[in-house]
């Protein structure tokens, strides 16, 4: 038995399912649509503290994969750490 992969036009395999699910990284609008809300409310946790700070890889907004889901997976837990205002 052999699987067939088809290629698209410009090298990529095309059986992928989202170009986000095997990215270390996602933007705000690939977080909203894991969180299902919009980028507008990740914004609004991220500043608030109530989830995992963005990596800021110059005037990109990122967020690590990883710690959206162990944030996820701890209960959504306040992300606040002692002293910040």
């Amino acid at each position: 038995m052999t699987q067939e992969t088809s290629t698209a036009t410009d090298g990529r395999n095309a059986g992928q399912t989202s170009a986000a699910s095997g990215t270390a990284l996602l933007d705000v609008r690939q977080v909203g649509k894991f969180l299902n809300c919009s980028p507008r409310t990740v914004y609004r946790l991220a500043d608030a503290g109530k989830m995992p700070a963005p990596v800021r890889l110059g005037a990109l907004v990122r967020w690590s994969r990883a710690s959206v889901e162990a944030w996820i997976a701890a209960g959504c837990p306040s992300c606040k750490k002692a002293g910040r205002p």
